[in-house]
């Protein structure tokens, strides 16, 4: 009897040993089989303008689920009794929270799944509304909506978010890493029936939110650009218009306008290409060419603003005859009345001067055919080939903005770069970007490139003052009380067939032009009623820069516009007299209808 106890005692510890060891490996399996993990979302980074004006923001809101198989043990107390009104109760109690309809939502409650979406995209304030209610199985999950308070007015700029709440195209593209975020973990312990257990494990890792960009745009002249170039491809039936200001000394874009436009939280109805056009196409610059050609010209002492240039009204070059946009008598011009009248005649009989590498050297340093640096999703670097594969008429037709192909931000940083004394600043979008102590951090400043002397690019600057005025092709283009240089384009566009349809009629200059702030860069894309870039572009220009310079409080010019010989005299001027073209008298300046 002793030795059976004695053998039934070491069964018994063995078999409590064998318990106590399985016991944990078996009761964590049943754990896991009940936790539930779930992501947590990060709630995206808001992109604000320089001054902080919300752009692209997210708003909370929460997605309503349902487990049907719980609904139906709704109960409510009518008349101080208790009664279970299920799922009829439960819609008839949801349905004006939600705006949906009780036989929409008694379908959606009515059934055996544990999982199904009732509503999506409610506030928090409606979510607090239906917890109150009490109903079994109605959960909610965070998530948020993209919100865009400028709407369309920098739409093609900012972008949009997809459905996965991730950048779809624009900045929020570009951007999509930094204000993403990283999402945070929930895990909890339900029920067989996927039910949460209340007093169960339950266990959360807080998501990272995304954080702020901060963009170099100025709202408000973003606004004024948007409405004032909308205005323009209205009245002319263009296709599209562009608008670029840029800070002359930084290269920060403080507005990028474009129309037509589209909105940013309806993709769906968005017709046409959502790509931002002055990132984006690519088009023949035109006249606007001619100043790279001029500062070529200068900086290489193949011509002076003085130079006296010939120019008959058609000229025989590569097995080709050359015009200007009119016919006109034998003309006696200097290079800066060349430019003033925007001759592609006179430009060609200075340019090929300059030997062609070294004016592909000029154009690649002004920044033609390469990308910008800012990385803006579906930018175009142009067109732009070796001078070693330019064709015979292609030495000369470079000259003047033909068989080459630019995109805005590229022709506004060629003003930029005269602008500036000759140093190409490239182009910048961010301002600063949010640390995790939410201060921010300014972004690192772009390196300079220096294309021309400051002399030089002094020098043309006074020339294209006579762009503008009496003289030259945009005399729409004057604001009073400032000085302002620029120069007209009008080119022949190249449609969607590969052939020229059409015209690109542009305006780019700078103000004020003795202490420059701002480029304004305004593109017009096949406009029908009057293309001549002076007479289209220049007054969008005009109103623009107007604005800029009062919005940022830019005081008038304090200094007469330089006095410059457009024209050479029947008596030609002595050598002493060319070299100080600048101070001699400019009372015989040609006129000409605007190009």
């Amino acid at each position: 009897m002793l030795a059976v106890l004695f053998v039934f005692s070491l069964f018994s510890a063995q078999l409590l040993r064998l318990q106590a060891l399985d016991a944990s490996p078996v009761a964590s399996a049943a754990l896991k089989s009940r936790l539930y993990i779930g992501a947590v979302p990060a709630m995206r980074g808001d992109i604000t303008d320089v001054n902080g004006v919300a752009l692209a923001t997210s708003i909370d809101r929460r997605n309503v689920t349902a487990d049907q198989t719980a609904v139906p043990e709704y109960i409510k107390k009518l008349n101080g009794v208790r009664h279970v009104v299920g799922v009829l109760g439960a819609a008839a109690d949801l349905a004006p929270i939600l705006g949906m309809s009780e036989a929409e939502l008694t379908t959606t409650l009515t059934g055996t799944r544990q999982f199904v979406y009732v509503a999506k995209g409610i506030t928090p304030l409606n979510w607090r509304k239906i917890q109150a209610l009490g109903i079994p199985g109605i959960y909610s999950e965070q998530t948020s909506t993209r919100s865009y308070p400028s709407a369309s007015t920098v739409a093609s700029l900012v972008g949009w978010t997809g459905g996965d709440g991730s950048g779809g195209g624009g900045l929020e593209l570009l951007l999509n890493t930094t204000l993403n975020g990283q999402p945070g973990k929930s895990t909890y312990e339900q029920s067989q029936g996927g039910r949460i257990i209340p007093t169960g494990e339950q266990q959360t890792t807080p998501a990272v939110p995304g954080r702020d960009v901060r963009l170099t745009i100025d709202n408000d002249l973003q606004w004024f650009a948007q409405n004032a170039i909308a205005l323009k491809v209205d009245e002319t039936l263009a296709l599209s218009g562009t608008v670029v200001v840029m800070n002359v000394k930084t290269g920060a874009l403080t507005a990028v306008a474009t129309y037509p436009t589209f909105d940013p939280t309806n993709i769906s109805a968005a017709s046409g290409n959502l790509n931002n056009k002055a990132f984006g196409e690519a088009f023949e610059p035109g006249s606007i060419a001619k100043v790279m050609t001029a500062a070529a010209a200068l900086q290489e002492g193949v011509a002076t603003p003085a130079t006296p240039v010939t120019v008959p009204n058609r000229l025989s070059r590569a097995g080709q005859s050359f015009r200007d946009s009119h016919d006109h008598a034998v003309e006696k011009l200097t290079f800066a009345g060349v430019i003033a009248q925007s001759s592609n005649i006179g430009t060609m009989m200075v340019g090929e001067k300059v030997p062609p590498a070294t004016l592909e050297k000029y154009f690649r340093r002004f920044g033609v055919g390469q990308m910008s640096g800012v990385g803006f999703p579906g930018e175009t670097a142009g067109i732009f080939a070796k001078s070693k594969d330019w064709s015979g008429s292609q030495r000369y037709t470079v000259m003047y903005g033909q068989g080459l192909a630019v995109n805005a931000i590229q022709a506004a940083g060629v003003f930029q770069t005269i602008a500036n004394g000759g140093l190409r600043v490239p182009p910048t979008l961010v301002a600063s970007t949010e640390r995790a102590d939410g201060t921010f951090a300014a972004a690192q400043p772009t390196k300079a490139v220096r294309v021309i002397t400051n002399p030089v690019a002094e020098t043309l600057s006074q020339m294209l003052e006579f762009v503008v005025g009496d003289g030259g092709t945009a005399a729409m283009a004057e604001i009073p009380g400032y000085r302002v240089a620029g120069k007209t384009g009008t080119a022949d566009r190249i449609g969607a067939n590969g052939r020229y349809s059409g015209k690109t009629a542009s305006f780019i200059g700078f103000a004020p032009a003795d202490k420059p702030e701002f480029v304004v860069a305004v593109i017009l894309q096949n406009p029908i009623r009057g293309y001549f870039g002076g007479s289209t572009a220049g007054p969008v220009f005009k109103d623009v820069m107007t604005y800029a310079l009062q919005e940022f409080k830019i005081p008038p010019t304090g200094t007469p516009r330089p006095v410059m010989k457009l024209k050479v005299d029947d008596a030609p001027a002595s050598s002493d007299k060319a070299e100080a073209a600048l101070k001699v008298d400019s009372g015989h300046r040609a006129k000409t209808g605007s190009r």
